[in-house]
């Protein structure tokens, strides 16, 4: 493989593949809080968030860790000023305490906190400013989750870049991704060049899995897959997703490794590869192969999506989590481009109407399709050109469905922010 390309894949699995605490959008609203609170130096006696329409649906209803389960824009906020500690970035809220959890309860109670939709045209976009006294600061995010654009005190700029909603957001070229190249760097790196990155994933996404199957999180998706549908890998694979969704959704503590922004990505696209790389009793460096499999192809259907749209970010997931299970049974770029092609038939359409208990349940039905898709090829079976929104060629199929999520899809995101608004 050329060198090059070699290089920037690896780069692109540890620019996305990175720990968060809880779902990534408050988080994101409490490192931005967080870094405000440190310009500012001193706590403040009053908040302002301005939040793009998607940031609002994703940070509704669900649950900030570390808080003593609060929700919402506010408490998330709240949160990473008591917090303080910016430099955690995504795991900004792991050092709260018990006595900073009462601080926060306080803060809350006396400090006027207004939250508004931001003015500024872009999908992804938080700013908070803080006062106190005759003094004020003032943090802003744009893009990604810990893109900051802007940093100012007392009305000086401290730290400013330009950001333009059409440019890519990441160091990393994501035009180099391919199946065929993804399949072929899989088969060709060295293992001890994504072990430390993979072997995190591994670890921190297994363990809220089980911690999701054995306390009460949620709607208790993946307990309840286990006790209707039994122990076959096929169930398992698809209720330690879930599971791990029921725990990171609902106030669950321990961090996620995520993928494309999401922590509901990073389970769905690593959970049901691990479950079936144990059953099949495959070798370390195997699973590594699979996880570079499954991450990558979920980075590259995203990558034309993008962060945050009315498409449910598990689908493709779901479509990654069956292309590397495809490779753990032998697969390679002919069978796994199949499986893609199969799960976008499936699955594409589900919609993001925020983050939530009731995203686990639709991890599980994303991996489900993943899993059709790859019993499809296995069978010798698939959806051809024309069949909907498949075309010839697992690429143009992929560039669809990004057309789909990205343009199509706008008034339907519009119609969802409405209809939350509204409740």
């Amino acid at each position: 493989m050329e060198e090059r390309i070699y290089r920037e894949y690896l780069e692109i699995l540890r620019e996305e593949l990175v720990p968060a605490m809880g779902c990534t959008e408050p988080i994101a609203v409490a490192y931005c809080a967080a870094l405000a609170r440190q310009t500012l130096e001193q706590m403040p006696d009053r908040v302002e968030v301005y939040a793009s329409a998607n940031i609002i649906k994703n940070v509704k209803s669900v649950v900030v860790p570390n808080t003593g389960g609060q929700r919402g824009i506010g408490a998330a906020a709240a949160a990473g000023i008591v917090s303080g500690n910016a430099d955690k970035q995504l795991q900004v809220l792991s050092e709260m305490t018990p006595e900073k959890i009462n601080a926060l309860k306080d803060f809350l109670a006396e400090t006027q906190i207004t939250v508004r939709q931001s003015e500024k045209p872009y999908i992804f976009h938080i700013r908070v400013s803080l006062w106190a006294g005759e003094h004020s600061a003032t943090a802003e995010i744009a893009g990604f989750h810990t893109n900051v654009v802007h940093r100012e005190k007392d009305g000086r700029i401290l730290f400013h870049q330009d950001y333009r909603e059409a440019e890519n957001a990441h160091t990393t070229d994501r035009s180099l991704l391919t199946v065929e190249q993804i399949v072929e760097f899989a088969d060709c790196v060295d293992p001890e060049d994504v072990r430390e990155t993979l072997q995190r994933q591994i670890d921190y996404n297994w363990a809220i899995a089980q911690e999701g199957l054995r306390g009460s999180y949620g709607a208790g998706i993946g307990r309840i897959l286990l006790q209707s549908y039994g122990n076959s890998v096929h169930n398992r694979a698809k209720a330690y997703a879930a599971a791990g969704s029921d725990g990171r959704m609902n106030g669950c503590e321990l961090p996620v490794v995520i993928n494309s922004g999401s922590g509901n990505q990073g389970l769905t696209a690593s959970l049901p590869v691990i479950v079936y790389a144990r059953e099949l009793n495959v070798s370390q460096e195997m699973l590594y192969r699979a996880l570079v499999v499954s991450n990558l192809v979920t980075i590259h259907l995203k990558t034309g999506i993008g962060r945050l749209s009315a498409y449910c970010g598990a689908t493709s997931a779901g479509c990654g989590a069956g292309a590397g299970i495809s490779y753990l049974y032998g697969g390679r770029y002919r069978e796994i481009a199949h499986t893609i092609v199969n799960a976008i038939a499936i699955d594409s359409g589900m919609i993001c109407d925020g983050a939530k208990a009731s995203c686990a349940a639709k991890i599980a039905s994303a991996v489900e399709a993943g899993l059709l898709g790859l019993q499809m090829q296995m069978h010798d079976s698939q959806f051809y050109g024309g069949d909907g929104i498949v075309v010839k060629g697992v690429e143009n199929t992929i560039r669809n469905v990004g057309a789909l999520a990205s343009i199509g899809m706008r008034d339907t995101d519009k119609t969802i922010i409405r209809l939350m608004a509204e409740e």
